[in-house]
């Protein structure tokens, strides 16, 4: 448990560094500890189903769009969707590709009802290179953490 103190320690004081509305900022490795060791944890991936499909899943997360794709408007049935399939008493962390769209949805989230929402900072990908590219700056799946390509 001192572990899991720790992480959720260090991930507010980020928070309230970037004066966020939700409990905290994490870097991919510390939400991959939490998903490990807290029970009921869960994951929401915010990324659009061409994402999904695409770019790589991360095995067990919730999915759903915060943009829907084509066309990326804002998906009007998000919050209904993540009541139907996450418990608001539970730990919940939010990612999405570089750790933007996420902020949106834990906000949200925290705004109605969910009182334990994390940020998941740099998202599945990270941020762009010098040369444009994703996947080596930064992201789950540059930190090595499970996921899968459909």
């Amino acid at each position: 448990m001192g572990k899991l103190r720790e992480i959720l320690d260090i991930a507010k004081v980020r928070a309230e560094g970037l004066e966020r509305a939700y409990q905290g900022e994490l870097t991919p490795r510390e939400a991959f500890e939490l998903l490990q060791a807290a029970p009921g944890a869960k994951l929401v991936d915010v990324r659009t189903r061409a994402e999904w499909d695409w770019v790589g899943r991360i095995p067990g997360a919730v999915e759903i769009e915060w943009n829907q794709y084509p066309g990326g408007v804002r998906n009007p049935n998000f919050l209904a969707e993540l009541k139907r399939q996450v418990d608001p008493e539970s730990l919940v962390m939010f990612v999405c590709r570089s750790g933007v769209r996420s902020i949106g949805a834990a906000t949200v989230a925290s705004e109605n009802g969910y009182n334990n929402c994390y940020n998941i900072l740099e998202g599945f990908e990270g941020d762009k290179d010098a040369s444009g590219h994703r996947n080596t700056v930064g992201g789950w799946r540059r930190a090595g953490l499970p996921w899968h390509q459909g």
